[in-house]
């Protein structure tokens, strides 16, 4: 799809925790299609856990390092004098959509100052499309950008976080304004369409994907004692519940360890409550994981467990399963369209110790129904969550788009054309 230029914005990037961002962007160029990547901060060195990451930094332009007060002024003056209606009518839009406050109406000035430079790079590289992930702060800045630059955008929306404080991001405006909306899934795109009732016809579902090939199925042999947990050490991932759980299996099951993949706020605290509860021979941190790290701890587990506590569809869950690995999670946000129980993983409900730790247990002793649940959950990932396949979906949106095309609520998988 030779042509198309895409601006590609988010809060931070690349982190750590956002694989599959960097997943898609990846499939996107690999169809010919031009990136730039924008983001409003630099992460912290943290984030850069590998080659990808490093890359990734090297090659995005960061806003917020991109703002001086000679800029700001220039650009400033530059758009008013070029188009003052825009730019009053842009500003009058960030006002409507500020979040409530003195403070939120300071926080919404820096957005537009960010968003005017924004748009001076978007016109400046002859950008055709600007998309962004997630619908809070750097969506804002998309949006207002977009408005100034006469440009299309569009954004990803995951949740759950968002749809706790909707209307103070002006999510209903977000989408109205929007080219399309990609929501991860049907359960997101329901909660969008309770806040943009008028509007479901540019909510459109376009998953979060792996990349299958860099992962191996698990071969699943003997007892299934060796848990893993990946993911960001915070209160909603519910790890406190797993790890009560792993109290009560010790005794019966006295090979049983848990290897605890991410970094967090919660990260103290459940390393104390490991030492109180007498499980640091049982239970380890490893802090955060490049990709092939994380695909290596897969292949020398049995069990993954995510106990979250809300979710939308989480794409560690995709690469566990995509390892062969049978899951146990929680019944919550969209899970269910990735987890089918007892076909391809385990759901419980969630904060519920007692299920929590009966399903662990069945599948500690069985390998048969390890690896019965492990090749089901790898034949669901496969068939519906790979990213070169859910990248020519979102191209596909964007191509329609610019096309006057109406695309279906799942795009169509066909690679788009050359000369689209």
């Amino acid at each position: 799809m030779s042509g198309l230029y895409i601006g590609y914005l988010t809060g931070e990037y690349p982190r750590a925790t956002d694989t599959w961002i960097q997943r898609e962007i990846a499939a996107l160029r690999r169809q010919g299609i031009e990136i730039t990547t924008f983001s409003i901060r630099r992460p912290g060195p943290e984030h850069l856990v590998g080659p990808e990451q490093e890359e990734g930094q090297a090659t995005t332009t960061y806003l917020l390092e991109q703002i001086s007060p000679t800029r700001l002024l220039s650009d400033h003056l530059k758009r008013l004098i070029r188009s003052p209606r825009r730019y009053v009518e842009t500003l009058n839009l960030a006002w409507r959509t500020k979040r409530p406050g003195i403070r939120g109406g300071l926080y919404q000035l820096f957005y537009f100052a960010e968003a005017v430079v924004l748009a001076s790079e978007v016109e400046r590289r002859g950008i055709d499309h600007l998309h962004n992930h997630l619908g809070d702060s750097s969506c804002t800045v998309a949006m207002l950008a977009a408005d100034l630059a006469r440009c299309p955008f569009s954004f990803t929306l995951h949740g759950p976080a968002i749809f706790f404080e909707p209307y103070t991001w002006r999510l209903d405006e977000k989408i109205k304004r929007s080219a399309f909306t990609a929501c991860i899934s049907h359960f997101c795109r329901s909660q969008a369409a309770i806040f943009a009732p008028d509007f479901t016809d540019k909510l459109h579902i376009v998953h979060c994907g792996i990349e299958p090939e860099r992962l191996s199925p698990v071969n699943h042999e003997g007892r299934g004692t060796r848990l893993l947990f990946v993911g960001r050490i915070a209160l909603d991932k519910g790890i406190e519940v797993l790890v009560d759980a792993i109290a009560e299996l010790r005794e019966r099951h006295t090979d049983l360890t848990l290897t605890v993949v991410g970094d967090g706020p919660r990260r103290e605290f459940l390393e104390d409550l490991c030492r109180r509860r007498s499980l640091t021979d049982r239970v380890t941190f490893v802090g955060s994981k490049n990709q092939e790290e994380v695909a290596k701890l897969l292949m020398d587990h049995d069990i993954f467990v995510l106990p979250s506590f809300a979710e939308g569809v989480p794409v560690v869950l995709m690469e566990a399963m995509g390892a062969g690995l049978p899951v146990v999670a929680t019944h919550v946000g969209g899970m269910t369209e990735l987890v089918t129980d007892d076909v391809s993983g385990f759901l419980v409900r969630p904060f519920d110790r007692e299920q929590l730790t009966s399903r662990i247990e069945e599948l500690i002793d069985d390998p048969a129904l390890r690896d019965r649940i492990g090749r089901a959950g790898r034949a669901t990932v496969l068939a519906d969550f790979v990213s070169a396949a859910e990248a020519t979906r979102l191209a596909r949106l964007i191509t329609n788009h610019r096309l006057g095309v109406v695309s279906a609520v799942r795009p169509e998988l066909s690679r788009v054309p050359d000369d689209a």
